[in-house]
């Protein structure tokens, strides 16, 4: 019976001809940040803003949050809005890959269970061609949901932004199987690109099927659009590591270290905060250098892969760290 229990909670559901509730609600698929099913976190992201308000570009772009914030566990980070139409490309430590049922999650910082910002999910395994899984979203069209109107949470599929703040929408790579150019056991980028929810064909943008995505819009603020806070993995592939994970330029040794490591900024940035984290998302260890050229001791911890956060003013990099005895 457990077992039958387990496979129901992760299929894609349909409830009463059309998709998921809302989190809490019998049949939803929603996924708590603090689940275990996540074994890791996204290492780095790259933002691109869209407008406040595409039909009035005079407000300029969303600046909401920074890039670093949609990097490591849901609700630790903040989060960063990406404005109408903007984007985020999301690299992780391991690639994710196929497994049984949801392979990740994304989580947007939705204040309630209808007031839902949503934003379509792309994949890839090259960092070059990227394949966007099918949405559907079934809200009528005849009147403009306004800046904060309601959705229907069992009107949409496939598209992040589902759930309310801290519940994570999860989405299964074997409905990208058999794509020609994809390697759904080796998924080393994700990108979130924000739906601009307007019913105006000039403005609009469309699910698989062709259908206007109606969402809440215009939101003209400094935090327009998706709100982007975390992508969980719930399935990597552990037997090769995703080089795609220094935005600036840094060094760090020795590597592997087994007592103390030096880390350099090698174009003279300030590095404000260095945290060491486990490959499961936890901050083990954390210091605010405030300079370039810095020691950091980590004797105590055990053997193993972590993962080094660098973060400054307008900068944030990761490196693999080997810790041996």
């Amino acid at each position: 019976m457990k077992k039958i229990l387990f496979v129901l909670f992760f299929l894609p559901l349909i409830v009463n001809g059309q998709f998921a509730p809302p989190a809490g609600q019998p049949g939803s698929t929603a996924i708590y940040k603090d689940s275990s099913v996540f074994v890791s976190w996204a290492t780095n992201c790259h933002v691109i803003r869209g407008w406040q308000n595409i039909a009035d570009t005079s407000l300029g772009k969303a600046t909401v949050g920074d890039s670093s914030m949609a990097v490591g566990p849901a609700g630790s980070n903040g989060v960063v809005s990406l404005g109408d139409g903007g984007t985020a490309d999301l690299t992780f430590l391991y690639p994710i890959k196929n497994g049984p049922s949801w392979d990740f999650a994304v989580f947007e910082n939705s204040f309630s269970d209808t007031f839902l910002e949503l934003a379509f999910v792309e994949v890839s395994s090259d960092g070059i061609n990227y394949f966007c899984f099918p949405s559907t979203s079934l809200t009528d069209t005849t009147i403009q949901v306004g800046p904060f109107d309601s959705l229907d949470a069992t009107k949409i599929n496939n598209l992040a932004g589902k759930y309310r703040l801290f519940y994570g929408t999860p989405f299964d790579l074997q409905e990208l199987s058999g794509i020609s150019g994809l390697d759904i056991d080796h998924i080393t980028h994700v990108r979130l690109i924000d739906v601009v929810g307007s019913i105006d064909k000039r403005y609009a943008t469309y699910d698989a099927f062709g259908h206007v995505i109606n969402d809440p819009w215009p939101t003209p603020y400094n935090s327009s659009g998706f709100d982007l806070d975390a992508v969980g993995v719930i399935h990597q592939d552990m037997s090769s590591v995703n080089e795609n994970l220094q935005p600036f330029d840094f060094n760090v040794f020795p590597n592997p270290v087994s007592k103390t490591f030096r880390v350099v900024s090698n174009k003279g940035e300030k590095i404000s905060k260095a945290s060491v984290i486990s490959l499961n998302g936890e901050i083990i260890m954390e210091t605010s250098p405030m300079a370039s050229d810095f020691i950091m001791n980590i004797s105590q911890l055990p053997e193993g892969f972590y993962l080094l956060k660098i973060s400054g003013s307008d900068i944030c990099g990761y490196k693999k760290i080997i810790k041996t005895n």
